[in-house]
């Protein structure tokens, strides 16, 4: 049997800060998240060929191709593929394989952390050495620079290094900070926390690009709307530490509502009417994941009012999503292929 490689890495809830670690706010004041990850994922398998050719196939979104290592260029099929393959310097063919657990749009940063996976996956390849900063900043580097696509930074760290962290990002370095949360804070924390799918997934590209023209043109509340995420970033981090998980809730709150100021597009009617539906029925607070528009919504709420928020939600049309925390970033190893 051939031996192949895969590489796994997690998806990622932010709890807040998204958008302090898109530029040039970063290099302006400095930025910071708090998020972990969860037990959904992307995933890459390699397996070597002894010829020129690569292929490569996305099990969940039908898409594929089929070229010589050297042709790989930027043509709409599968180019967070391509372009990863040609920047990791590849030399020789390849058959691949993805999958992620969450569709592109679903503000669970699926998209980074395909391409964290597949930098990984090279890295196992070519016996690269690479670190996870190492891993984060060519993942970033992959998709900010050489893909133009708009975003932040804070998804291929996530995934990177997996668990619960307090992420800090500069004009020139990013710092990782694990949180060693208490295992019964963490227990109430899943035990008050729902997720949930809104039935529409979003192109958060253009949301971030308004973003980033008001910050570049001094808008003040995007400014104002920011700097608020920063503080309460800080403030969320405190309080899961110290094991306040009311207070953790309702300071979700406040971060969405400033989150919705940094950009038009962030929230929805339908968005509104869910998260009124959520309040209604006894939640603390949430917020939507990712840049805004749709994807996932997290919920904040009492044990009494969970199962009544998840029974409402669903008739409104919102999927309910259980997941649990995931301590471990990027996996690799090697196994016999089929």
């Amino acid at each position: 049997m051939t031996e192949c490689i895969r590489s796994r890495a997690p998806l990622r809830i932010s709890f807040c800060g998204g958008g302090t670690d898109v530029a040039p706010f970063p290099e302006r004041e400095g930025g910071c998240v708090l998020s972990a990850t969860i037990n959904l994922y992307a995933y890459a398998t390699l397996v070597p060929r002894s010829d020129r050719m690569v292929s490569a196939e996305s099990l969940d979104m039908g898409a594929s191709f089929v070229r010589d290592f050297s042709s790989l260029k930027r043509d709409g099929t599968l180019d967070l593929v391509q372009s990863t393959l040609r920047l990791m310097g590849i030399d020789s063919g390849a058959d691949l394989y993805l999958h992620t657990d969450a569709p592109p749009g679903s503000g669970l940063g699926s998209s980074s952390t395909m391409v964290v996976a597949l930098v990984g996956l090279v890295n196992e390849w070519r016996g690269l050495s690479l670190t996870p900063h190492m891993i984060a900043e060519q993942a970033h580097r992959i998709e900010r620079t050489e893909l133009q696509i708009p975003g932040g930074a804070q998804d291929q760290y996530a995934a990177c290094f997996g668990g619960f962290n307090f992420i800090e990002f500069y004009s020139d370095h990013v710092v990782v900070n694990p949180l060693r949360v208490r295992s019964a804070v963490l227990n109430e924390l899943s035990y008050s926390l729902s997720l949930f799918f809104t039935g529409r997934t979003r192109e958060g590209g253009r949301i971030i690009e308004e973003q980033t023209q008001r910050v570049v043109s001094n808008n003040e509340e995007a400014i104002t709307a920011l700097r608020q995420l920063k503080s309460l970033t800080i403030e969320l981090k405190r309080q899961l530490l110290a094991g306040d998980i009311p207070g953790f809730g309702k300071t979700l709150d406040r971060a969405w509502l400033s989150k919705r100021r940094l950009a038009p597009g962030i929230s929805t009617i339908h968005l509104d009417e869910l998260y009124e539906i959520a309040t209604k029925n006894g939640a603390w607070g949430g917020k939507l994941l990712g840049a805004g528009g749709g994807g996932y919504l997290l919920v904040a709420s009492p044990y009494r009012s969970r199962q009544r928020i998840i029974a409402e939600l669903g008739r409104a049309g919102a999927q309910y999503v259980p997941f649990s925390f995931e301590w471990d970033g990027l996996v690799t190893w090697r196994a016999s292929s089929e």
